[in-house]
């Protein structure tokens, strides 16, 4: 059999590129009809209080135990019951040694759980450190600076470079002053969906509570608040988990199986230690609760629930160490009994770190000299996650970049001019003079589609690049131009 196969034109490959699915909320009609703020006016201050009234504070909702109740509560469960019931009968007996043994264990085994948890039950201290403190509103046709808390829905806000987005809006596509802003807004939501790059996002999209401006200048109308925002939907499933887990229903178990197994016991030799000793001196009742008791206490691991309190909450320590958040001291060890884990994506388990894998070179260049083209065409200090993986990638593996005098120089050559990573031409591109020949080139880095258009087409490199894409790695195009010809471009 032979299998016909079409051929497709020189340079006419398209590189496939990755459709990102963006999240959206749904709003009500109710909720719509507040929407339509002006955007050079904002709210009165009659409007804002009023709905401040009906949603209520732009925070994450805090339900606070009662502490009393709370170390209480490490006073309940079966062995727990079983060991009260000991220390009460010691007490009766006058046995005040075994009372105050029994009495220090159950107290030391409440203050470590209660003080451990404490520290650990850390979650929504640590997702509320996320949320910005103050922003920038338009109210009563002046542009102010708000307590994240006043928002409400309907408020016009101003995103800038750097803000941390104080509550779920949506684009308005101009800038603070009203004038119409060009390209896309940048926003890192990696905290909030685990996706490693910024994401692009114009008028019309919703940006989310928590995640970062990282490039770009738009007015948002704001949508949601406080507990109905995207990351308070994920604060509030922290808060209600109170679910009895796994590690607890099996100390439940077996100190069910203990109280009965002892109470049984303990009931069939006291009749029959009262029946047999009847009018005998050691036949009176309290004699025999104290023998019994001996046999309540030795059936009981009073020092189960210390130990475990102990071990967990070094557990927790070394967590916590490692920034992990525990909110209670049992699930560590449903943690640790884990045999298969779900989850959503590859990006909420990854470090959210970019590194560079084995390159694609054409045209006889080296692994070292795409670095340094790379590093040549990278913007200097940059906070961007690709531009901070490409310097990171050449400091570590080119010699030529290592014991400089001058961080931002590289030995040999100086960049003439920079012209940095635009939305629209999605790349940046540098002029590089060669100190040592005195020759000038260009060097230009970035979306492959891009790269391969700028050097007149490439199939083998769109060949490339898709099969990249298909491992789930993110291609970077780099090329530069030939030797005496300032338009003429070749990749690399």
């Amino acid at each position: 059999m032979s299998e016909k196969i079409e051929e497709t034109p020189k340079g006419k490959l398209e590189v496939e590129e990755a459709e990102h699915h963006e999240h959206s909320d749904e709003i009500s009609p109710e909720l719509e009809a507040l929407l339509h703020t002006d955007p050079k006016q904002g709210l009165t201050t009659e409007e804002a209080a009023e709905r401040l009234a009906r949603f209520g504070p732009n925070e994450l909702a805090e339900v606070k135990r009662n502490p009393l109740l709370k170390f209480l509560s490490y006073f309940t469960g079966a062995i727990a019951y079983l060991i009260e019931v000991a220390c009460i009968i010691s007490a009766i007996v006058e046995d005040w040694l075994d009372f105050g043994i029994i009495l220090a264990l159950l107290l030391v085994n409440a203050c470590i759980g209660f003080i451990e948890e404490s520290k650990a039950e850390s979650a929504l201290d640590a997702l509320r450190q996320t949320l910005a403190l103050k922003t920038r509103a338009w109210r009563d046709g002046h542009l102010v600076e708000l307590d994240v808390n006043q928002l409400v829905p309907g408020d016009v806000i101003v995103l800038r470079l750097g803000d941390i987005v104080p509550a779920d809006g949506r684009l308005l596509g101009i800038g603070a002053t009203g004038e119409a802003t060009e390209g896309d807004l940048l926003i890192d939501q990696s905290a909030l969906t685990g996706e490693s790059l910024p994401v692009a996002k114009n008028k019309g999209k919703t940006v989310y509570s928590s995640s970062i401006v990282k490039q770009g200048q738009q007015m948002a109308v704001v949508t949601k608040t406080g507990g109905d925002t995207f990351i308070g939907r994920a604060a509030n499933l922290i808060s209600i988990t109170t679910e009895e887990g796994h590690f607890q229903k099996i100390i439940n178990r077996i100190g069910n199986f203990l109280i009965l197994i002892t109470v049984v016991l303990v009931l069939i030799i006291m009749i029959y230690q009262l029946i047999v000793f009847k009018g005998k001196e050691n036949g009176k009742f309290l004699h025999v609760l104290e023998r019994v008791l001996v046999l309540t206490v030795a059936a009981i691991p009073v020092g189960l629930p210390t130990v475990m309190s102990v071990t967990m909450a070094v557990g927790a320590k070394q967590l916590a160490a490692k920034k992990v958040i525990v909110k209670r001291l049992t699930a560590i060890e449903e943690m640790a009994s884990v045999s298969v884990l779900c989850s959503d994506k590859t990006g909420t388990l990854t470090l959210n770190e970019l590194t560079f894998d084995e390159p694609y070179l054409s045209n006889g260049y080296t692994s070292d000299e795409i670095l340094l083209y790379s590093y040549l065409a990278a913007e200097a200090g940059a906070n961007d996650p690709i531009e901070f993986a490409v310097r990171t990638a050449a400091e570590d593996q080119l010699e030529i970049l290592k014991n400089r005098t001058h961080k931002h120089e590289v030995p040999g050559f100086k960049v003439t001019s920079f012209l940095p990573f635009n939305p629209s031409t999605k790349l940046t591109q540098a002029t590089i003079t060669n100190l040592e020949t005195n020759s000038t080139f260009k060097v230009a880095k970035g979306a492959p589609q891009v790269i391969i258009r700028l050097v007149g087409g490439d199939d083998d490199a769109v060949r490339a690049v898709n099969s990249l894409a298909k491992r789930g790695l993110r291609a970077l195009g780099v090329a530069r131009t030939v030797e005496g010809n300032m338009d003429k471009w070749e990749l690399i």
